[in-house]
């Protein structure tokens, strides 16, 4: 099953490739929105996250390891 971590091919090493797969997918999972407790927060910048359902507009980690 390919990855989001695919497009780099052979390219940058095992470890690398897996490590950024991990966080793309961590990144596009459904998360709950701390106000209105809806799972439809998106990501919309580094640390900025947006729930789509009631507008919040909150800081989180720009990562996740």
């Amino acid at each position: 099953m390919p990855t989001s971590a695919g497009r780099y091919g052979a390219r940058y090493g095992k470890k690398v490739r897996w490590k950024v797969a991990e966080i793309e997918k961590a990144q596009k999972k459904r998360h709950i929105c701390p106000k209105c407790n809806m799972p439809y927060v998106k990501r919309i910048a580094k640390g900025i996250w947006e729930c789509k359902k009631c507008g919040t507009k909150f800081a989180g980690p720009a990562y996740s390891y």
